[in-house]
């Protein structure tokens, strides 16, 4: 394992689970992806965010799911989406798998 980093950098990376309201083609995109919004309650609010998972999920799957994103990313632009998020998933053989709490939990919670 020679990508070690310390704790302090690990706390310095803020994730939190939001519930994902709007979900739409980010038409724009090199490559296929879904423009998601996602709320993560009061204190965050919602951002959105440009995911690469159009071969696992559907628009209508993803609606109301609760999801686990880094929240304090400098933003960037993919296609004509400004992307304030990264949803967290794994890079596995069948595409990108979104991790997702196994509980309902409060918008905003912190993983740590």
């Amino acid at each position: 394992m020679d990508k070690l980093i310390s704790i302090e950098d690990f706390d310095k990376v803020e994730m939190c689970v939001g519930t994902v309201i709007e979900v739409g083609i980010n038409k724009k995109a090199r490559k296929p992806a879904y423009k998601v919004k996602i709320d993560f309650g009061e204190e965050i609010g919602i951002k959105t965010s440009s995911a690469q998972i159009t071969n696992l999920y559907k628009e209508e799957d993803l609606l109301g799911r609760q999801v686990i994103c880094c929240v304090n990313l400098t933003p960037m632009h993919i296609g004509s989406v400004k992307s304030e998020v990264r949803m967290l998933g794994t890079e596995s053989e069948q595409g990108v798998v979104l991790l997702m709490p196994t509980e309902p939990v409060k918008n905003g919670d912190r993983i740590f």
